[in-house]
């Protein structure tokens, strides 16, 4: 009788270690997003409206990573600031921002910029940034026309989805 319940016991052993497999391959990965840096081209760059909006990206970027299931990594904007050789300079150097990112125990980094050419409108521009590998995974942009709260978070929402996109890409 003992040797039928342990025989009976072996399917069962053997569809919870079946879950924990796949429960471990599709975790979702370690996302650090840093803060999005303001470009403004305009006659008048750099006003406190565009500022403001700028530094509105990482948190809404963040909330909506959040909502798919993605673990958010913290950096601190001082390190981030140490890091940062110049305006521009983790957008260009991926390595540099992987290993930042690498520090926290991030899987991927995400490096955004505020491109602003006109009054008219932004484009959200964002880099996928692979830690381990220290290269670039994919290239976002989203265009933003007004400057609108509700228009920045549907950029915002535009970005969330290609990086969703590029993951069920990547799997």
């Amino acid at each position: 009788m003992k040797a039928n319940n342990t025989i009976q016991l072996y399917p069962l052993f053997f569809v919870l270690l079946l879950n924990l497999c796949s429960a471990n391959v599709t975790a979702q990965p370690r996302i650090a997003v840093l803060d999005f840096e303001l470009k403004d081209l305009t006659l008048k760059p750099g006003i406190a409206q565009e500022v403001e909006r700028t530094a509105s990206v990482k948190p809404m970027l963040e909330e909506e990573l959040r909502k798919s299931g993605y673990e958010i990594v913290s950096i601190p904007m001082d390190t981030q600031a140490q890091a940062t050789a110049g305006v521009g300079y983790l957008f260009d150097h991926h390595d540099i921002a992987a290993q930042l990112a690498q520090k926290y125990g991030a899987n991927y980094v995400i490096v955004g910029r505020l491109h602003k050419p006109s009054f008219l409108f932004v484009y959200l521009m964002a880099h996928l940034i692979d830690v381990k590998q220290q290269r670039l995974v994919a290239d976002y942009l989203s265009e933003v026309k007004g400057g609108e709260k509700k228009l920045t978070r549907k950029g915002v929402e535009s970005l969330a989805v290609k990086v969703n996109d590029t993951f069920r890409g990547l799997k």
